[in-house]
C-alpha cells in the first residue's frame, strides 16, 4: 500500500470539512421538513418515515459488506 502524501491528505480533509458543513445545514432543513410533515399529516409522514428507515437499514447492510 502506498502512503498518501501530506498534500493529498490536506486536500481530502478540506473536502471532508466542506461536506460536513453542507450536511449540517441540510440536516437542519431535513428536520424542518419532517416537523412540517408530522404537523400537517402525521399518519402519512409516519408511513414515509417507515419506508425511509427500511431503506436506510438496507443501505447500512450493504455498506457493512463493503467494509468487511
Amino acid at each position: 500500500m502506498r502512503r498518501i502524501n501530506k498534500e493529498k491528505t490536506k486536500k481530502y480533509l478540506i473536502i471532508i470539512k466542506r461536506i460536513e458543513k453542507i450536511r449540517k445545514k441540510n440536516n437542519v432543513n431535513w428536520m424542518d421538513l419532517l416537523r412540517l410533515a408530522f404537523k400537517h399529516s402525521p399518519k402519512q409522514a409516519a408511513k414515509i418515515m417507515s419506508k425511509i428507515y427500511i431503506d436506510d437499514n438496507n443501505i447500512g447492510k450493504l455498506v457493512k459488506k463493503l467494509t468487511k
